[in-house]
């Protein structure tokens, strides 16, 4: 079959590689019709994160199963699947208290010796407790697919935020970022009842859609000038809760400068850089939290997948660009040099 693989920073490939197995009774295969590119994706890509030379890439995918093993039970051949970027066993300690990202017996899609979900198929251990199913129908309905595709990263990641952010009925919101995934958290922020969103970011067409999704104004100022933006808009105040979704030094420095006194950050942006931006005096002296990490989806997929089905939200603008499997090393170079949001990958 046809998969992407990496072999050294902006040298990507697709190529021939063994079709998936399974392996393990508890493994099922899936025939994947939908991937995408991950912003966290790009630090591979530009070679601030290590890769093994030909290692597979890929986090969010959605398919049909293909193939179980025999003690799959709740699967059957030809159902659509949604896959969380992290696999989990369902059963251990962590996940029974909703922390699937942090089983023991879990991994990443894309580690050293397993498949990743841009390629055309990929083995999924515990099947079980790691796929969801969707409705058979929505095979046929891009748009749809598109949002239930959200569910296996962006979205769960973006509702992570702001619950790290403590959002709740009434309460201003500030979203660092203008990412898909900042843009997903202004879609939590108002499912969760905010009253006033603003969302932090400068690329005009970002900002418009946050507004689509529900941003009540936007910051377009970086730095000191963010900062003073964001308390004029609050009356000096700063905002209740402040999501953090870059990752840099800066852009936690912002969330902790716009937060509110005895209010949280949500971070959920993967941290690069040489210093985390914090300073725990100041956070400490204001009574601000901070609530986050990586983000276990898997554990949100049920109660987020019905307002997808619904349409209460659509975060389906999030792909700006839709390439084939062929063109994923495309995809790469548009999304790294912002000419793309988030790049859709199809497989058919």
């Amino acid at each position: 079959m046809r998969a992407t693989t990496i072999h050294a920073p902006f040298d990507l490939r697709v190529e021939d590689v063994p079709e998936p197995v399974v392996r393990l009774p508890t493994d099922a295969v899936v025939r994947v019709l939908r991937a995408c590119v991950c912003g966290s994706d790009l630090w591979a890509y530009r070679g601030d994160s290590a890769r093994t030379p030909g290692q597979r890439i890929g986090h969010e995918f959605l398919g049909l199963v293909e193939e179980t093993g025999s003690e799959v039970g709740s699967l059957r051949r030809g159902d659509l699947v949604v896959a969380p970027f992290v696999w989990s066993d369902g059963v251990c300690a962590y996940c029974r208290e909703g922390l699937t990202t942090s089983c023991p017996h879990g991994g990443f899609w894309g580690s050293v010796g397993y498949d990743g979900g841009q390629g055309e198929a990929v083995r999924v251990p515990f099947a079980d407790a790691t796929l969801v199913r969707l409705p058979k129908e929505a095979v046929s309905d891009d748009r749809l697919l598109a949002a239930l595709l959200t569910l296996s990263d962006v979205l769960g990641t973006g509702h992570h935020a702001a619950l790290g952010a403590g959002v709740r009925p009434g309460a201003t919101v500030a979203v660092v970022g203008d990412g898909a995934v900042g843009l997903c958290a202004v879609i939590a922020a108002k499912r969760l009842g905010a009253e006033r969103i603003i969302a932090l970011g400068r690329h005009q067409a970002r900002t418009d859609l946050a507004r689509r999704f529900g941003a009540t104004d936007v910051v377009a100022e970086r730095g000191e000038a963010a900062v003073a933006a964001v308390r004029e808009l609050t009356r000096g105040q700063g905002a209740h809760a402040v999501v953090e979704a870059v990752g840099t030094e800066q852009s936690m420095r912002t969330a902790v400068h716009i937060t509110r006194d005895g209010g949280a950050i949500g971070f959920v942006g993967v941290p690069h850089g040489s210093a985390t931006g914090l300073d725990l005096s100041d956070m400490f002296d204001r009574n601000i939290a901070l609530r986050g990490g990586v983000a276990p989806v898997r554990s949100y997929i049920p109660e987020l997948l019905p307002d997808v089905l619904d349409g209460t939200v659509d975060p389906s603008p999030v792909f700006d660009l839709t390439v084939g499997l062929e063109d994923v090393p495309a995809g790469y170079r548009a999304m790294d040099e912002r000419t793309a949001l988030k790049v859709l990958v199809t497989t058919g």
